[in-house]
C-alpha cells in the first residue's frame, strides 16, 4: 500500500517536471519567435529539469530492475545459477550507486558552502540536490533486489532433493 503511494508519487512528480520542461521550452520558442526576447533563466531551468527528469526516470526504472542490463549470459543459465548472478549483479550496482550518492551529496555540501545561484535566486544546490537523493533511492531498490534474488536462490530446490 505505502509502496504503491510512494510510486504515484514518483510518477507525478515525473509527470509534472516533463510538463514545465514542456511548457517552458514551448514558452521561450514561443516568446522569442513572436515576441524577440524570452525569459532570462528560462534555458537553465530548462537544463536543470533535465537532470531532475532523468534522475526521476532511473529512480522509476529501478523500482523492479528495469534498469539498463546486459543480460545474454543470463539467459542461458540454470534458474538457481540465475538468481545468484542476478543477486551478485543487484549487489554490485546497489554499491557503485550508495558510492555515487556520497560522492555527489559531498559535491552538493561544498556547492551550498560555496553560495551560488543557478536562475531566479535558486542556490545551485537546490538544483542539485536530486544526485544524492535519486542516487540513494536507486541503491536501496537495487540492495533490496539483491536480498530478493538471494532469497530465491535459497528456496529454489537443488537438483539432487
Amino acid at each position: 500500500m505505502i509502496q504503491k503511494i510512494l510510486y504515484r508519487v514518483e510518477d507525478t512528480i515525473l509527470i509534472s517536471l516533463l510538463s514545465l520542461m514542456i511548457s517552458m521550452a514551448v514558452a521561450q520558442i514561443v516568446l522569442r519567435n513572436l515576441f524577440g526576447s524570452g525569459i532570462v533563466w528560462g534555458d537553465v531551468l530548462v537544463r536543470i529539469l533535465v537532470l531532475w527528469i532523468g534522475l526521476v526516470g532511473a529512480m522509476a526504472a529501478s523500482r523492479k530492475g528495469n534498469h539498463i542490463c546486459i543480460d545474454v549470459l543470463t539467459r542461458y543459465l540454470p534458474e538457481r545459477v540465475s538468481y545468484v548472478t542476478d543477486g551478485v549483479v543487484n549487489l554490485f550496482t546497489a554499491v557503485i550507486c550508495a558510492i555515487v550518492t556520497w560522492h555527489s551529496f559531498q559535491f552538493v555540501r561544498m556547492e551550498s558552502e560555496y553560495g551560488g545561484n543557478a536562475f531566479a535566486q535558486v542556490p545551485t544546490w537546490v538544483c542539485e540536490s536530486v544526485i544524492p537523493f535519486a542516487f540513494a533511492v536507486i541503491a536501496l531498490r537495487y540492495f533490496i533486489l539483491s536480498l530478493t534474488s538471494f532469497r530465491q536462490w535459497g528456496q529454489t530446490r537443488r537438483p539432487s532433493e
